[in-house]
């Protein structure tokens, strides 16, 4: 017998089958729950005395979670795939093929396989709360639905599912009522079990009208086109294995009866779950849930400081968008030090963002008391000497850094968290000039502050381990995904980021077009090229960064003297407005021959020059976790989900094998 995780009770001639995995969040498909409810399933087919069951969690907000990625990352081979899918599809064709009524009784989140389980039912129940969500998320993992899920939602809701399959999106209990998916709302306040069993006996009894109506799937060739295209626009013509199969399997398997639909499904998921996109997407999805809550980063049993006041050194770019992101997440009383013509430009901006998040609802309270809890000063008065947190976000000068530090530290308390956002000086070499340099290090935000979710906590060589505790504190309260590292120039996404922009100039300078360069990066999943990402910061900052580590550019050094520092930064860059090049640049590019490369040949020598740089960041426990570097890199630059993270992909190609001998992960 296996653990008892599927257990039945029966009451009144009806069967309960209550479920709940012990020790986890969430009920997943582990191996323990399938074998379990495979043998509930054998116990309810030998039953001759119910009159229907009705299917309910244990856990309070949630009912099934769907399939366990871990299992499924694991799977190497086309038979192992195969072998795990028949056992699930054999599962929920037995619980469809039932010769009783039964209901799934869903609260909480029933996701995936969760809801492939309870499609197998004969209808479902749900309680109208916030914690009720419902869906197949599959397409967001790198998946699609393998379970039934293509095949048995289109024949409830018709239609509809393909763009509920495609999107991945969970929806309130209200909306998947309104979309056919779920037969009845339980209101809040009232028990859904008891709910359930009054549902059960009217389908017993036929009083219940439960809309089946046949779906008529004459149209489905040319709404999978439309899909396809909807896709493809969105990955900007890259065919991701999820969604595209996702769109075959609708397409071949709906003009089919159910039984032969299901083998259809099978078929393309082997496909899906082999490919590299889906391995990859499942790492991402493993390291956003890692990221998702700072706190579970800190160290065991941590207290944190409480923040319950804040300042801001500096109301430039960087500084108003800490200073956004301060107010709108943690509502504190929040000082800005500048000068004073700082300031009425730094608020208006300040206020104007504010204003756009709240008319999208995005705000918890009002602007106007929000914009109350900013002061602004040019000069350090008494009000530092209550402040917990400083960021200091001035100009990237270490003389400049120097003077604020020190002016800073005799106005505030000794026991005052200190972080710097610098993007290029090396946090140790600034703690020289802050009293207690174990309460200072680094939290390197990215622009625009208020929509890059990513930070980098750097700990330099007198950052204490409770300083690295209370900034992840910090970076949990203004919800941000922080990447924690040791010293480093350029820390861990610049460290990677630069070599890779080098590469992209060296091919460049070898005779290969902007279009060319920029457009094998796009292809291989990156939202902009590697040049237009130059543009688009400002030429002047990877510029900088190379001059400071002695690194000569001679096509950056002609532009940035050309006085182009980008077309946002200075209206001249490498574009112009409509997008194309700028002629007027092409004379300013070092020409050092003209060795075409193909954009496979660019893409894996920009990518390699990354990973190599990765591996150095290892080698010299600057992290000592490769997600760590995946985290960077996906939040930070926007490299491809679907790829995993560089340290990640590098693994599925088989190039850290073929270069170090052994996987990073």
């Amino acid at each position: 017998m296996s653990e008892k995780i599927f257990s039945l009770k029966k009451e009144d001639g009806i069967g309960i089958v209550s479920f709940n995995v012990a020790g986890d969040a969430m009920n997943t498909w582990t191996e323990a729950a399938v074998a379990s409810y495979r043998d509930v399933l054998e116990e309810l087919e030998k039953a001759g005395d119910l009159s229907g069951v009705i299917f309910i969690s244990g856990k309070p907000d949630n009912f099934f979670a769907g399939a366990n990625l871990k299992m499924i990352e694991q799977m190497k081979e086309p038979g192992e795939v195969k072998m795990a899918l028949d056992i699930f599809h054999d599962s929920f064709n037995r619980l469809n093929a039932l010769k009783v009524p039964t209901v799934a009784a869903i609260n909480g989140v029933c996701a995936g396989g969760g809801l492939e389980f309870s499609l197998a039912c004969t209808a479902r129940i749900a309680t109208d709360a916030k914690a009720t969500l419902i869906g197949l998320p599959e397409c967001k993992v790198g998946l699609f639905p393998g379970a039934g899920g293509s095949q048995r939602l289109p024949r409830l809701i018709g239609y509809p599912a393909v763009e509920m399959i495609l999107k991945g999106d969970l929806l309130p209990a209200a909306k998947a009522y309104e979309a056919g998916v779920i037969d009845r709302l339980v209101p809040a306040g009232k028990n859904l079990l008891d709910e359930a069993k009054a549902f059960l006996h009217e389908i017993i009894s036929g009083k219940a009208q439960l809309k089946r109506p046949e779906q008529d799937f004459s149209q489905v060739d040319m709404i999978a086109e439309m899909a396809r295209k909807g896709v493809l626009k969105v990955t900007k013509g890259r065919e991701l294995p999820g969604p595209m199969m996702a769109i075959k399997a609708m397409q071949d398997g709906l003009k089919l009866p159910l039984k032969e639909g299901l083998e259809v499904e099978k078929k393309y998921f082997i496909q899906t779950v082999l490919s590299p996109e889906a391995k990859g997407s499942i790492n991402t999805f493993f390291i956003k849930t890692m990221t998702d809550k700072p706190k579970g980063m800190m160290t065991k049993g941590f207290s944190p400081a409480p923040i319950r006041k804040a300042a801001v050194l500096g109301f430039g770019t960087m500084g108003r968008g800490i200073v956004i992101d301060i107010l709108r997440n943690m509502r504190i009383p929040v000082i800005v030090k500048d000068f004073p013509e700082a300031f009425e430009p730094g608020k208006a901006f300040v206020k104007k963002i504010l204003e756009g998040m709240a008319e999208k609802k995005r705000l918890a309270a009002p602007v106007d008391e929000i914009m109350g809890l900013l002061k602004t000063t040019s000069a350090y008065t008494d009000e530092f000497k209550d402040v917990d947190l400083v960021v200091e976000a001035v100009f990237e000068d270490i003389k400049v850094k120097e003077q604020a530090y020190r002016e800073l530290c005799a106005a505030v308390r000794d026991d005052c968290l200190i972080a710097s956002n610098t993007s290029s000086l090396l946090v140790t070499a600034m703690s020289r000039f802050v009293t207690h340099p174990e309460r200072f290090g680094g939290t390197h935000f990215f622009s625009p502050v208020w929509m890059m979710q990513l930070v980098e906590i750097v700990q330099g060589e007198a950052t204490s381990r409770e300083t690295v505790d209370n900034l992840l504190n910090f970076a949990a309260a203004i919800r941000k995904r922080p990447l924690v590292c040791r010293d480093n120039p350029g820390f861990v996404v610049n460290a990677l980021l630069l070599p890779y922009i080098i590469g992209a100039f060296e091919y460049l300078e070898a005779g290969n077009s902007i279009e060319k360069i920029d457009d094998a990066m796009i292809r291989f999943g990156f939202p902009v090229g590697p040049i237009r990402l130059c543009d688009e910061v400002g030429i002047d900052v990877p510029y900088k960064v190379l001059v400071g580590l002695g690194i000569k550019q001679e096509t950056l050094k002609n532009v940035i003297g050309a006085g182009r520092l980008g077309l946002k930064k200075s209206g001249k860059g490498f574009f112009l407005k409509d997008g194309t090049v700028d002629p007027e640049v092409l004379p300013l590019i070092a020409r050092k021959g003209s060795k075409e490369a193909t954009a496979e040949e660019i893409q894996m020598g920009a990518l390699m020059a990354m990973v190599k740089s990765g591996k150095d960041l290892l080698d010299r426990k600057i992290v000592e976790d490769p997600r760590m570097i995946d985290v960077g890199m996906i939040w930070g630059t926007g490299f491809p989900p679907d790829k995993g993270g560089p340290m990640k992909w590098a693994d599925l190609i088989g190039l850290s094998t073929k270069l170090y001998g052994k996987t990073f992960y």
